[in-house]
């Protein structure tokens, strides 16, 4: 396609004038060309096609360039090479860096040499002053400043040595264009010979006015079909999403493990089963633990799973070439691993020595913290029992004093109820005088509500008449004529005009089109899944026969291990483990001594709790006795005529 860049560039001018002379929407002309252009190889047509469709996207741009170069240079130019400066100016700002300075040049070379000489000069001069200031007013002028002017000014020395060359071209043609001046030679009159006649001036052939075109208000493109595509376009995008979630999401079937939501109940049961039976689990002193595995089971995406095949796929591999080379002769480092198994059973009895100082350690603490926490809850006791004694000491005292105010109340009760006689008299005049202006009040107001409610009676009959009237006027018959003919047009004589219901039609025949090829792409989609969960399921029992069978040899290899360094003896008995163990006898008798002790103070607290019981039952019982009485007595003066 290289040796053609100026014959696509004379297209590209072509179509750019086609465009620019008539009015219709730019994605209808760009359809429209690429029909015409089928007979072109795929990357011509596309070069042409993106060159004509950027200069019209970049109109603003474009213009801001070429009208102020018709300006300055509008007497010497005409009007008609104005898509010329269009796409050279396009090419230079957007392509030049695609199509290289080579090609650039032979398609400014295939066009007037003059003219494009002249616009490239005015352009690459004005280029970082007003130009730049323009392009700044239409856009960012980071943006202008990153993606525009900083790959032309790189371009730039190139693009001078070009002008240079043809301004030196230019020259040289004006110079073979001038030929020397010849001088006249005279001629004889030939009298004898007549003029020719003059030909016949043809006739004027009157041109055709150019018709109107369609103003856009007349014929409008349906908002249906801008519908259709929106939904088009999010279902596609929902079905994406929905492809992503099922390759993320997949072969959940074929794992055996649990669901997340399964774990999480299953984790909260039991930590209310345990929360259930830890009572005094802050009191609580433990052996520190060892260190616990968790051999959960592991999600593996198809990813891992694939590189877990390849992983065990590598392993036989070398496992092959180590019995190749046994077989051809190799040997093992046999007298290293001796060495080296020997310095591993020396350390594991170290390791097993530490493990047992650290058991030993571990219990002496457990048993001296089991101590401390004995000594600590008898001071707590102590400190109890001086709580309660305290508590009962000024419980008596509060007893004694609600005795000596309930003695006080009852006086002072007596004195009252001797005022309350005097006062029984006036209070029945009183309840009197009260009875009679009630009585007037109500017989006042008894004739005022008779006469609200004839009022409302009135006024109830009024709207009764006046809805009956409304009623009978719209229960009068109307005609309503609908004339609609879903079947015929609005008459408005375009091509493209069809009835409601071809209308309706038309678009369910599209709904069932776009039904079917989603359809389509859906059974694509889940064939291509089950192919490759196929693989999968196949790659994972592969995989767990391999792991099945290391896991077979690791154990063989571990119990020829434990044969071998005798794991299971006895660990060696040094001092310090010997003194450990002395002394945890020691805190184990004491703190046998101290619970002994304890449960002989708990027998004697019983009891001595017992006796203090009960002897604050009988004293509750007796001030409980001498309360009731009071109020009794209380009662019986402040109702004396009340017959029980």
């Amino acid at each position: 396609m290289a040796p053609s860049y100026a014959l696509l560039a004379k297209e590209a001018i072509v179509l750019l004038d086609k465009f620019s002379a008539g009015r219709q929407f730019l994605d209808d002309f760009i359809e429209d060309a690429s029909k015409d252009l089928q007979n072109m190889d795929t990357l011509q047509k596309k070069f042409i096609l993106d060159i004509v469709s950027g200069c019209a996207e970049q109109n603003k741009l474009l213009d801001a360039v070429i009208n102020v170069f018709y300006g300055h240079n509008g007497k010497c130019i005409s009007r008609g090479d104005r898509s010329q400066f269009a796409i050279i100016c396009y090419l230079a700002i957007f392509a030049l860096d695609d199509i290289g300075l080579q090609h650039f040049s032979k398609i400014v070379k295939s066009l007037d040499i003059n003219k494009m000489h002249t616009f490239l000069d005015f352009f690459f001069t004005n280029l970082t002053t007003w130009i730049q200031e323009e392009w700044n007013t239409i856009y960012d002028a980071a943006y202008v400043e990153k993606h525009w002017i900083g790959p032309l000014l790189r371009w730039r020395p190139e693009i001078n040595i070009f002008l240079d060359q043809l301004s030196l071209k230019i020259s040289q043609g004006t110079q073979t264009k001038k030929a020397p001046a010849k001088t006249t030679e005279p001629k004889e009159f030939s009298l004898t010979k007549p003029k020719p006649s003059a030909l016949p001036l043809p006739e004027f052939i009157p041109q055709q006015e150019k018709c109107k075109p369609v103003p856009s208000s007349t014929y409008r493109p349906p908002k249906e079909i801008q519908m259709i595509e929106e939904i088009k376009q999010k279902n596609h995008q929902k079905t994406e999403e929905l492809l992503y979630e099922a390759n993320m999401k997949q072969f959940r079937c074929g794992n055996m493990q649990k669901s997340e939501h399964t774990k999480k109940v299953v984790s909260q049961i039991r930590e209310d089963f345990d929360s259930k039976l830890k009572f005094n689990s802050f009191q609580s002193s433990r052996c520190p633990s060892r260190k616990k595995t968790n051999n959960w089971p592991i999600k593996l995406n198809s990813a891992a799973i694939l590189r877990q095949g390849a992983l065990f796929d590598r392993q036989a591999e070398e496992e092959l070439q180590r019995m190749e080379r046994l077989v051809e002769g190799g040997r093992e480092p046999s007298s290293f691993l001796h060495w080296q198994k020997e310095m591993r059973e020396r350390d594991l009895q170290e390791e097993l020595a530490a493990v047992e100082r650290r058991r030993l350690e571990g219990r002496i603490s457990y048993e001296e913290a089991a101590m401390a926490r004995t000594h600590l809850m008898e001071r707590n006791q102590k400190t109890a029992q001086l709580k309660k004694e305290e508590t009962a000491e000024l419980m008596r005292k509060y007893a004694e004093k609600r005795l000596q105010e309930e003695k006080e109340m009852r006086g002072l009760v007596q004195q009252v109820a001797e005022g309350h006689k005097n006062s029984k008299a006036a209070k029945e005049r009183i309840q009197k005088f009260k009875q009679s202006i009630v009585k007037e009040v109500s017989e006042q107001s008894r004739e005022l509500l008779r006469q609200a409610l004839e009022e409302a009676q009135a006024e109830l009959s009024r709207k009764f008449e006046i809805i009956y009237e409304i009623r009978a006027i719209e229960s009068l018959p109307h005609d309503r004529v609908k004339n609609f003919d879903d079947t015929q047009t609005a008459g408005h004589d375009l091509l493209g005009e069809m009835s409601l219901c071809e209308l309706r039609e038309r678009l369910t025949l599209l709904k069932d089109k776009q039904q079917a090829e989603q359809q389509e792409k859906r059974v694509q989609i889940l064939e291509e899944k089950q192919n490759k969960k196929q693989m999968l399921l196949e790659q994972l029992d592969t995989n767990d026969l391999h792991s099945r069978a290391l896991a077979q040899a690791a154990s063989i290899r571990r119990e020829e291990r434990k044969s071998r360094l005798g794991i299971r003896q006895v660990v060696p008995q040094d001092e310090t483990v010997l003194a450990l163990q002395r002394k945890l006898e020691e805190k184990q008798q004491e703190r046998q001594r101290l619970r002994q002790i304890e449960s002989q103070r708990s027998k004697t607290s019983e009891q001595a709790a017992s006796q203090s019981v009960a002897d604050t039952r009988n004293r509750k019982e007796k001030t409980w006795e001498e309360v009731e009485l009071i109020l009794e007595h209380h009662i019986q003066m402040e109702t004396p005529h009340v017959v029980l």
